[in-house]
């Protein structure tokens, strides 16, 4: 007897078939059976008729805890945005860290996503609420030289880390070395970080060129930029997630392809600080797996990777309509998270695991030809229904039963007006 039957839904595997009145079968928290027809039984039965079933959405570039931080730095230039929030972050605690967590972890399990992929401080603390939630998560605990701790000891400390969390959770959590960027740390920095990297088979996740001021401030102090350095050190691979990659060459772009390096693209955090718009449909043109992130919502303003998706969906548009068609933004915020992530999600077949989710499309807006366009088109998270990690249902028919959704936000809202009450 298996664990789980969804019964009766529109089936998309994300493996080229979408799969009228299916079943997906599940067992041990991975995917046993998806097909038309089955005779198998199972403890629990979800009814998904009226709704598409498909793999959890991969946020794959986040700052979680700063849901703390939603909306205190509206409309500043990135430098002023930076400079607000900087101070902002040296009153958080541990507890506040975890508060964020928390709420981060809610509105992404309630919007269907069942992966992200974290970078911040006090990251513990996430790892904590990771394991508490049921969510999957890859975890880097940031690193910024010359804040805080002294570059040995925050070596030490990331180190410690990634051996703690690494597969920990029921394999649920992976982790990643998380040095801010090729800007804020430096050449023999990034060296040691690719080291340790190496020697703990961990992947690397970094911003990169997310900022025109960055690329002056490399070829000002190396006289190349942030690709051309991490190139140089030997960091850029398959192994490598890079966020944003908004100010690339064409040489650049060449040379990610070359090394296999994973991007994020982040429109909406990207937009709403005036950073740019990066070279998103040159790099899938060279076969770049471009995977998508909402970034902080202190600058996207959400953590709905449904909005990402249109935002993705519409921003490249306006140079050339056919530049983003929906089956390939889907794929990045599903299979190619996937792929960035080295795990064995992002689409429903046997042997993967049972991260999925259940949309509920008995809504004019999605009267539609085609499934996968009105879904990157029309649906936000409010569309999900069903929310499924490793085989465990943390949401059904809208409700999280997982944990306090009250106590969570009231935890955080304290904790946002403490940090951004003025001094």
């Amino acid at each position: 007897m298996a664990d789980l039957i969804i019964k009766g839904g529109i089936v998309l595997t994300m493996d080229d078939a979408v799969i009228g009145n299916a079943s997906v079968v599940v067992d041990k928290g991975l995917i046993k059976y998806v097909g038309k027809d089955t005779k198998e039984k199972a403890d629990k039965v979800i009814d998904a008729r009226g709704c598409v079933v498909m793999p959890g959405l991969i946020n794959s570039h986040t700052h979680v805890p700063m849901t703390l931080f939603r909306g205190v730095a509206d409309g500043l230039s990135y430098a002023e945005w930076m400079k607000k929030i900087q101070k902002l972050e040296t009153k958080l605690t541990p507890s506040d860290v975890r508060s964020g967590a928390y709420l981060g972890v809610l509105e992404m399990i309630r919007s269907g996503t069942t992966t992200f992929v974290d970078m911040y401080f006090h990251e513990d603390e996430v790892a904590h609420v990771v394991e508490e939630t049921g969510i999957r998560a890859a975890l880097g605990y940031g690193m910024i030289e010359g804040m805080n701790e002294d570059a040995d000891t925050k070596l030490k400390i990331r180190e410690k880390f990634v051996k703690k969390w690494n597969g920990a959770a029921d394999g649920r959590i992976t982790t990643m070395y998380a040095p801010h960027s090729a800007a804020s740390c430096s050449r023999e920095f990034l060296i040691k970080v690719k080291a340790l990297a190496a020697r703990d088979n961990s992947g690397v996740h970094i911003h990169v060129l997310e900022t025109e001021d960055e690329l002056k401030t490399m070829k000002k102090r190396y006289g190349m930029c942030s690709i051309n350095l991490l190139d140089s050190i030997g960091m850029l691979g398959p192994g490598l997630l890079a966020a944003h990659c908004i100010f690339l060459s064409d040489d650049d772009i060449d040379i990610l392809k070359e090394k296999e390096v994973n991007v994020v693209h982040c429109p909406s955090s990207n937009m709403a600080l005036g950073a740019g718009v990066a070279p998103v449909p040159k790099m899938l043109g060279k076969g770049i797996n471009i995977v998508l992130g909402t970034d902080g919502v202190a600058s996207s303003g959400s953590l709905d990777m449904w909005k990402e998706m249109r935002c993705a969906s519409l921003l490249h548009r306006l140079e050339d309509p056919a530049a983003m068609p929906s089956s390939k933004v889907i794929e990045m915020a599903t299979k190619n998270g996937a792929r960035a992530l080295g795990i064995n999600s992002g689409v429903l077949k046997p042997g993967y695991l049972a991260d999925i989710i259940i949309v509920d499309i008995r809504k004019p807006q999605f009267a539609s030809a085609d499934i996968i366009s009105s879904l990157v088109n029309v649906a936000t998270g409010c569309d999900v229904k069903t929310s499924i990690v490793n085989g465990r249902v943390l949401m059904e028919d809208r409700m999280v039963t997982i944990f306090d959704e009250n106590k969570i936000i009231e935890n955080a809202r304290e904790a946002m007006i403490r940090i951004t009450e003025k001094n």
